[in-house]
C-alpha cells in the first residue's frame, strides 16, 4: 500500500461499511483538507439515541480541521438496529430473553475492522485510535471497554451517558455485570486503560423524556451529571478493591448541557 495515495475524499464523505458479520452501515467521515493524511490521529465518534451519524460528523468537521483527525460516524440506524439492545448495549444479548448471540453479530463488533478499512482506504499509518460517544454513544464506548479487550484504542471518552452498566457483580445486568458475561479479570483489565469519563456540569435535566428512569438507574442518580459521578466513583472503588491501578480520568465540561457539539469541544483537546 502506498501510504500517499488515498482512495477517499478530503473533507466530507461517506461510504458503506460491509466488511464484518452484520448488515451494511452508513459510516460519516470528515478528512482534513491540509496536512498528511497519513500522520492525523483517526477518532471513531459514536452517535445518540437520534443515530444521526451525519450531524455528529457535522459537528465534529471543524474540530478535525482544527486539530488535524480523520474523524469517523458509523451510524445505526433504528431499523438495522432496533431499540437500545442493539446499539447502546452493543447487541451482545437478543431479545427479551437475552439470548447471547455471537460475537461476531455484536455492534460492538464493528469497530475493530470499521478502523481497519479506515486505514487501509486513506494510506494511514495509525496503529491505534481514540473511541468516543456522546449520550447513547457513550453508553455504547463504556460497555464496549467491558466486553472488548483486544482492541487497538487509544483512549476511550464517554460523555455524558444517560446511565450506566456499574462495575457491580451484585447488581444485575444491564444496570451491573451480574450475568453479563464479563470475567473479573475482564474487569480488571478495563479499569487500567486510558479512559475519560466527560460530564457537562449543566447535563441536570431531570425530566427529559429520553433519560431512563428504572429503579435501577435511579440508584445512580437522578440526572446525568450524577450518573456519571457515581459510576467513575464506583469504578475507582473497585480498582481499590482488586488492587489494579486506575487508569480513568473525569473531565467535567464547564457550561455544558446534553449537546454533543459542546462536548466535542471539550474532546477535541484530549485526542493528542
Amino acid at each position: 500500500m502506498n501510504p500517499e495515495k488515498i482512495d477517499v475524499k478530503t473533507g466530507k464523505s461517506r461510504f458503506y461499511f460491509t466488511d464484518w458479520a452484520g448488515p451494511d452501515i452508513p459510516v460519516w467521515m470528515y478528512i482534513p483538507k491540509k496536512g498528511k493524511i497519513r500522520h492525523m490521529p483517526i477518532v471513531m465518534v459514536m452517535h445518540g439515541a437520534g443515530r444521526d451519524g451525519d450531524r455528529y460528523r457535522d459537528e465534529w468537521a471543524p474540530l478535525a480541521e482544527k486539530y488535524d483527525f480523520i474523524v469517523i460516524v458509523p451510524e445505526f440506524s433504528k431499523k438495522k438496529f432496533p431499540k437500545s439492545r442493539s446499539y447502546n448495549l452493543g447487541g451482545v444479548f437478543k431479545g427479551k430473553d437475552k439470548k447471547y448471540q455471537a460475537e461476531a453479530e455484536w455492534s460492538f463488533s464493528t469497530i475493530e475492522p470499521l478502523f481497519s478499512k479506515v486505514v487501509d482506504m486513506s494510506g494511514s499509518m495509525q496503529k491505534e485510535y481514540t473511541l468516543y460517544g456522546h449520550s447513547a454513544g457513550a453508553q455504547f464506548v463504556h460497555r464496549f471497554l467491558f466486553y472488548k479487550q483486544d482492541v487497538r484504542v487509544k483512549r476511550y471518552i464517554a460523555a455524558n451517558a444517560g446511565w450506566y452498566t456499574t462495575p457491580d457483580f451484585e447488581e444485575n445486568y444491564p444496570y451491573g455485570l451480574k450475568g453479563a458475561q464479563i470475567s473479573k479479570q475482564d474487569l480488571k483489565a478495563a479499569l487500567q486503560k486510558d479512559v475519560v469519563i466527560l460530564l457537562g456540569d449543566k447535563d441536570v435535566d431531570k425530566t427529559n423524556s429520553n433519560l431512563r428512569r428504572t429503579p435501577e438507574a435511579m440508584k445512580q442518580g437522578v440526572h446525568r451529571f450524577e450518573r456519571g459521578h457515581f459510576f467513575f466513583n464506583q469504578a475507582n472503588e473497585r480498582a481499590r478493591e482488586l488492587e489494579v491501578d486506575f487508569g480513568w480520568k473525569l473531565g467535567i465540561v464547564r457550561g455544558a448541557s446534553h449537546h454533543n457539539g459542546q462536548m466535542a469541544a471539550a474532546a477535541a483537546k484530549l485526542i493528542y
